[in-house]
């Protein structure tokens, strides 16, 4: 019988341990469910008001200055000076979409809040590299188009003239219509450079713009105010210095300068809007916001490293001038540096 009794009160006491400890274990495995301490509506609406104003005039600061410089003979393409601000820019667009973005993208898609076929694969990472060979393809199929379409209007040279001062006009004349094919090819390319980078950098904006503006907590916006008006500011001026190469007319330029400006205010404003309903842990908030995020990261990652600094970096000019090739080298580094630094800072 001691054996029995012995027995039986081990069970009983494991029973009682389970009892005990269950909603702990509940409470630990309860991930998917909104926080609501430290709430209050009122004063969270008030630090957003600021927020919008901020990161408005961050964003419309960040973007002009490159515009505006551009107009300095000494920052013309091709200058010193250019090279080393397009790397500072590179720099800043590469550590958001490895440090800002791609992070927040696997945490979101990595949730135990999302089932079957959501866990398990890296999606994140594969999203953002199907999205950076997509950019690639456009831009490929973009350029080729305008290219094959430059050929087709070119004129022939006309092989019929006997004189030989002629055919030495007809030479030159040729080798002048290529060298403006070659410029005008080039200045597709950089629109479609920027076209992309602002799509990109639009697509986070939103994201980042709706999550802040859904957040009741006055302790989580405080220091986001900061750390996203100089986030903007950053990208800002990435995204100017492509739109500056790309000599677009005054007009399409200031659409672009509005629609970047205009879109992280836009994102607090729908998220004050739908604060009521929104649920940063659902499902489909989850998947919407890391899929998003994935595509972004991966655009933003392939544009600084192929388009923005691949190019610069082995062009000639550069090469052959080691002041200048070690001035973009830490021009590079100050701008990853930077972003780096507002992640740790205001956990953007």
């Amino acid at each position: 019988m001691s054996k029995v009794q012995s027995y039986s009160n081990t069970t009983l006491t494991l029973l009682c341990l389970c009892v005990l400890f269950q909603p702990i274990l509940v409470h630990a495995k309860c991930t998917c469910e909104a926080e609501y301490e430290d709430l209050n509506k009122g004063e969270a609406l008030n630090f957003k008001l600021v927020a919008i104003a901020s990161i408005l005039v961050a964003s419309a600061l960040g973007v002009c200055i490159p515009l505006v410089l551009n107009h300095v003979p000494a920052l013309q393409p091709e200058s010193g000076p250019h090279f080393v601000i397009k790397a500072f820019a590179a720099g800043v667009i590469l550590a958001t979409g490895f440090i800002h973005i791609l992070p927040d993208a696997f945490d979101s898609l990595s949730s135990p809040c999302l089932k079957s076929p959501w866990e398990g694969f890296p999606f994140a990472g594969f999203i953002a590299m199907m999205a950076a060979i997509g950019t690639l393809m456009m831009e490929a199929f973009a350029t080729g188009y305008h290219k094959r379409a430059e050929l087709r209007k070119a004129q022939p040279v006309n092989g019929d003239d006997e004189e030989s001062g002629a055919h030495t006009g007809h030479v030159h004349g040729h080798s002048a219509i290529i060298l403006q094919r070659s410029d005008s090819s080039d200045l597709i390319r950089n629109r479609v450079i920027s076209q992309v980078l602002e799509l990109g950098i639009v697509v986070h904006s939103v994201v980042i713009g709706i999550s802040m503006g859904a957040t009741q907590s006055p302790k989580t916006i405080k220091p986001l105010i900061a750390a996203l008006s100089f986030h903007q500011f950053f990208e800002g001026m990435g995204l100017g210095g492509c739109i500056s190469q790309a000599k677009y007319k005054s007009r399409a330029i200031t659409i672009m300068v509005l629609f970047f400006s205009l879109t992280t205010p836009t994102g607090i404003a729908i998220g004050i809007g739908i604060s009521n309903i929104y649920n940063e842990y659902s499902p489909t908030a989850l998947i919407v916001e890391g899929v998003l995020n994935s595509a972004s990261a991966g655009i933003l990652i392939y544009m600084a490293l192929v388009d923005l600094l691949a190019s610069d970096f082995m062009n000639p000019k550069l090469q052959t001038n080691f002041r200048l090739q070690l001035g973009s080298n830490l021009a590079l580094l100050v701008g990853a540096s930077s972003m780096a630094i507002l992640a740790k800072w205001g956990g953007a």
